[in-house]
């Protein structure tokens, strides 16, 4: 099932709106954006328009603009932002400014509908930085313990988690693995990432093993013939990323912790490849990154646990 339904996110949209998301969704598919993109861009934009329907002070004149995105002002985007912050987050929000950028940009200089973008002097949300908490070797090895066996959900289940460890994939990238991705000859890994950056990825011997004996084991199951790499537990059918998410959390609660998921493997592998000095350029094609802001990001755990290394080698305040 496809994550972008534009039928499902628009319904009960005035006309004009709906119609120039269609056309705007339209140009990005032009542009392959990618679909999570598409996504995250256009419902930005629909919850603008359902907040100036719906939710918008009365003091505020939103009538026009909840029939039609090029009478969108300032204040309306401001009001939307503010809302955001209250009501979810203040991440969140920063992430719709992004995308109302993107969708008043397309209205501004591809349509030529607006002369100017309601986003201009629209401060983007200031969110508090905090550090990831990382997955511990410990902690994973008591989230690998829950899977041990030969029952073919254990060995899948073990193989996923092992490449998340191994190779600090995003979600999607595993989940939509097919069977050509996967290279044991190599102990290799072929993942498409976000923008069609593909990359391949080495992988260890323990995670060599577990794939190779889930191999052997779904080439038993119904949905053998199937090209996706990940089989469900039943009916002969993919298992998909949003699945996977829903396993890692269960398997981590069976080991006793909460708030397990594959992101939390991406940061570990970004704090160690840091905390043992490697290259940030070679982190940056390993990990599928074309900003340089994100082994900053990534790696302000591993940072902040080698000052503390530091302060505490140096001694300071310990001398009297």
């Amino acid at each position: 099932m496809p994550l972008l339904d534009l039928d499902k996110i628009t319904a009960g949209l005035p006309k004009t709106w709906e119609g120039f998301l269609r056309d705007w969704d339209r140009s990005l598919r032009a542009g392959n954006y990618p679909e999570t993109t598409r996504y995250n861009y256009l419902l930005a934009a629909v919850q603008l328009a359902r907040y100036l329907n719906q939710h918008a002070t009365p003091g505020l004149e939103a009538q026009d603009a909840a029939e039609d995105p090029t009478e969108v002002t300032r204040a309306h985007v401001e009001a939307f932002q503010g809302w955001m912050i209250e009501t979810r987050s203040a991440s969140t929000a920063l992430n719709k400014h992004k995308g109302l950028q993107q969708f008043f940009k397309w209205l501004m200089l591809d349509e030529e509908e607006i002369d100017r973008s309601p986003m201009e002097r629209v401060r983007q949300p200031k969110t508090v930085k905090k550090l990831i908490p990382v997955m511990r070797d410990d902690d994973t090895r008591k989230v690998l313990a829950v899977c041990k066996g030969k029952a073919f959900l254990q060995l899948r289940d073990e193989a996923i988690i092992r490449l998340y460890y191994n190779t600090g994939a995003r979600l999607s990238e595993v989940g939509n693995l097919t069977l050509d991705d996967i290279d044991l000859v190599t102990d290799s890994v072929h993942y498409h990432g976000k923008g069609s950056r593909d990359r391949r990825v080495r992988f260890g011997p323990k995670t060599a093993r577990a794939v190779s004996r889930y191999l052997r084991a779904r080439a038993k199951r119904k949905g053998a013939e199937l090209p996706d790499l990940w089989l469900a537990e039943r009916g002969g059918r993919r298992l998909a990323p949003n699945g996977i998410k829903i396993m890692i959390k269960r398997r981590g609660l069976s080991a006793g912790m909460k708030g397990v998921h594959a992101h939390r493997w991406r940061h570990n592998f970004a704090h160690e490849w840091k905390r043992a000095g490697g290259d940030s350029g070679d982190l940056m094609l390993l990990m599928g990154w074309v900003s340089e802001d994100m082994p900053r990001h990534y790696g302000a755990s591993a940072a902040a646990e080698r000052a503390q290394e530091t302060h505490q080698r140096m001694g300071i305040g310990e001398n009297v």
